[in-house]
C-alpha cells in the first residue's frame, strides 16, 4: 500500500510552493487539508507535536447533535452538528458508528416528575426534527427494567424508567488521521509532524509568502513558501495570530474537559449514558469504549488559565466525576478505581473585547469562527470536533482571494480512505476494521506472515503486535507515547497495564524505527514520565 511518510513530506516541503499552509493538525486542521487538497489546492499540514495530540484526541469520542445545547436555544447549532453527525457516519462508517443513549429517570415512590418528564419528551422530539432522526432509530421510552438491563447498578431506590435516543460514537485521533491520510494519499497533501511553526514570512507588499518552521526531532528550521495560511491550532491560536499581526491576542478562552476510565465490571453498561451532577446545572456521559472492558466517565467544564501544552486531571475533578456517578448508581466508585485519565483543552471563543466572563464555560458557545488577517493568513477557531468538515469548508472558502483555481466542496460525499467493500468475518477481524477499514488487510496478512504479531502485548488489552508495526510504516507514528496514547488507545483505557506492556510494544517497533537499546530505554523512561505526571497530578497512585 502506498506510504504515509514524514521524511518524504519534510523533502518535499524544503523544495515546493504551495498554495496552502495548514498549521495545525487535529481535527479541524486535519479537515481543512482534505478539503482544500480535494478542490485542487496543493496543501501542507504540519504540527508541533503528533497528528490530534492536542484537544482533538482528548474529546469524549462522542459524535452528537448537543443535547444540551437546546437548553441554551442553539437550534442552528444542533442542526449543523446531527447534519455533520450523518455525513461522518456516511463518510466514514468504520470509524463512526451509531450508539444509543440513556436517559435514567429518577423520581420518589415509583413516580418522575411529570415536569422533568415532558421537558426530556419535548428536548427529544425537537432534537429529532432538528436531523436526529436521520440515523434511522427514534428516541423512546423505556421501563425501569429495560434502563437496568443497560446500565445495572443505577440506584434501584429511585430509579422510575428512562428514556433511550442515538447518536454515535469515534476515536478522536483515529478520525483525524484518517482525514490526514486521505489528503495525503488520495489528494496529494503533503504531512509532517513534530513541525512547529515559529514564523510567518511576508513579502514586500505585505503578502504571505512563508511560513518557518522547526523540526524538533531533528533540530533544523525550515522555510516552507507559499500563497496563504490557514491557522488551525485551536488553544494555540493566538500564538499564530501574534505572528500574523505582530501584535499580541487573546481570542481564546480556553475550557478544560477531564475523563477517567474504570474496568467495565466496575461499572457495567451496554450503552451511553446521561447522568445529571448534583447541585450542578451539568450532566456528565458514562460511555462503554468498544473493543475493550472498560468504561470512561466525563466530562467537566471549567475555565483554564494553566499550560496549554499538557493540562491536567485533579483530584478534584476525579473527585466530581466519581461523586457524579455514585450519586445515580450503587456502584461506590473510588479513587482506586481508576484505571487512566485525560484532559483536554476546548478553545471556546473568548469574550468580545471590553466585556468579561460572566458565563461558565459549559454555557459559552460551541459556533465556530472564520477570521481573515487580509494578508493571505485565514484563522479557524471555536467549533466542536463533529462539524469539523462544515468548519473546514468555511474555511477554504474563505481563501479565495490568495488562491486561484479552488474547486466547489467535495467533502459532503467523499469517503476516508478505508472505505472499500471488504467486511470482516471475525472478531479479531472486527477489530482490526473499526480502526483501520480495508487497511485491517495488510494487518492480517502480516500476522498470516508471523503469527507472533497477532499477539496481544498489553494485558486485557485487544491491540496485536502487527497493529503497533502498521502504525509505524503506514501512519507517522515516531514515539512510544505516539503509539501507546493515540494510534492505540491502551493508555487511555490502563495506563497501569499498558507501562507493564510498555517494553514488549517497544520490541515490536524498535526495528522500523533503528531504534538502538538506549533508545528503546528513553521511550520507556517517557511513557513512564507522562504516567507518573499524569497520575500524580490526579491525585492516583501507581
Amino acid at each position: 500500500m502506498a506510504t504515509f511518510q514524514r521524511e518524504r513530506a519534510l523533502e518535499s516541503m524544503a523544495h515546493s510552493t504551495y498554495d496552502l499552509v495548514v498549521v495545525g493538525a487535529g481535527m479541524t486542521g486535519t479537515g481543512v487539508a482534505l478539503d482544500a487538497a480535494s478542490r485542487g489546492l496543493r496543501v501542507a499540514l504540519i504540527d508541533s507535536g503528533d497528528i490530534a495530540s492536542g484537544t482533538s484526541s482528548k474529546s469524549s469520542k462522542m459524535v452528537h447533535g448537543g443535547l444540551r445545547y437546546l437548553q441554551q436555544r442553539e437550534f442552528r447549532l444542533v442542526y449543523e452538528n446531527l447534519r455533520e453527525r450523518q455525513r461522518l457516519l456516511e463518510n466514514a462508517p468504520f470509524l463512526v458508528r451509531p450508539l444509543p443513549f440513556l436517559v435514567p429517570l429518577f423520581g420518589r415512590n415509583g413516580v418522575a416528575s411529570k415536569a422533568l418528564v415532558r421537558g426530556y419528551s419535548t428536548a427529544l422530539r425537537i432534537y429529532e426534527l432538528s436531523g436526529g432522526w436521520r440515523i434511522g432509530q427514534r428516541y423512546r421510552k423505556i421501563t425501569r427494567d429495560q434502563a437496568l438491563a443497560y446500565l445495572p447498578t443505577l440506584n434501584t431506590d429511585r430509579l422510575v424508567a428512562g428514556f433511550l435516543y442515538f447518536d454515535a460514537r469515534g476515536d478522536d485521533a483515529r478520525v483525524a488521521l484518517a482525514l490526514a491520510k486521505t489528503a495525503a494519499l488520495d489528494f496529494d497533501a503533503d504531512v509532517a509532524t513534530y513541525l512547529r511553526c515559529v514564523d510567518i514570512l511576508h513579502d514586500a507588499s505585505g503578502r504571505v509568502k512563508a511560513v518557518v518552521a522547526h523540526d524538533s526531532l531533528n533540530d533544523t528550521t525550515t522555510s516552507i513558501s507559499t500563497k496563504a495560511v490557514v491557522n488551525a491550532t485551536g488553544v494555540w491560536a493566538d500564538d499564530v495570530f501574534s505572528m500574523a499581526e505582530h501584535k499580541g491576542s487573546h481570542r481564546i478562552t480556553p475550557a478544560k474537559g477531564v475523563h477517567l476510565s474504570v474496568a467495565r465490571d466496575r461499572l457495567p453498561a451496554d450503552v451511553a449514558a446521561v447522568l445529571s451532577v448534583p447541585g450542578d446545572r451539568r450532566s456528565i456521559f458514562v460511555v462503554p469504549f468498544e473493543d475493550a472492558a472498560f468504561t470512561y466517565i466525563g466530562t467537566t467544564d471549567t475555565a483554564y488559565d494553566g499550560e496549554f501544552d499538557e493540562p491536567h486531571c485533579t483530584p478534584e475533578d476525579v473527585a466530581y466525576l466519581l461523586n457524579a456517578v455514585n450519586a445515580s448508581t450503587w456502584s461506590n466508585l473510588t479513587t482506586s478505581d481508576v484505571t487512566g485519565v485525560w484532559a483536554g483543552l476546548r478553545p471556546l471563543l473568548a469574550p468580545v473585547e471590553g466585556k468579561a466572563l460572566k458565563e461558565r464555560t459549559a454555557d459559552l458557545s460551541r459556533r465556530h469562527q472564520v477570521t481573515d488577517s487580509h494578508d493571505g493568513v485565514v484563522h479557524i477557531t471555536g467549533g466542536k470536533w463533529t462539524t469539523y468538515r462544515q468548519m473546514a469548508e468555511d474555511t477554504v472558502d474563505a481563501l479565495r482571494p490568495y488562491v486561484t483555481g479552488l474547486k466547489s466542496v467535495r467533502t459532503k460525499n467523499l469517503r476516508f480512505h478505508g472505505v472499500g467493500p471488504w467486511r470482516p468475518t471475525s472478531e479479531p477481524e472486527i477489530h482490526l476494521y473499526r480502526r483501520f477499514g480495508e487497511d485491517a488487510r495488510v494487518i492480517l496478512d502480516m500476522i498470516a506472515t508471523d503469527g507472533s504479531l497477532g499477539e496481544c502485548p498489553i494485558d486485557g488489552q485487544p491491540y496485536v503486535g502487527a497493529e503497533f508495526i502498521f502504525s509505524v510504516r503506514f501512519e507517522m507514528a515516531t514515539s512510544l507515547i505516539d503509539l501507546l496514547t493515540r494510534r492505540t488507545r491502551a493508555h487511555l483505557h490502563d495506563a497501569r497495564a499498558t507501562l507493564k506492556g510498555a517494553a514488549r510494544v517497544a520490541s515490536f517497533v524498535a526495528a522500523d524505527l533503528s531504534w538502538s537499546d538506549e533508545d528503546v530505554q528513553r521511550e520507556l523512561n517517557a511513557y513512564e514520565s507522562l504516567v507518573r505526571r499524569e497520575f500524580g497530578a490526579a491525585g492516583l497512585t501507581l
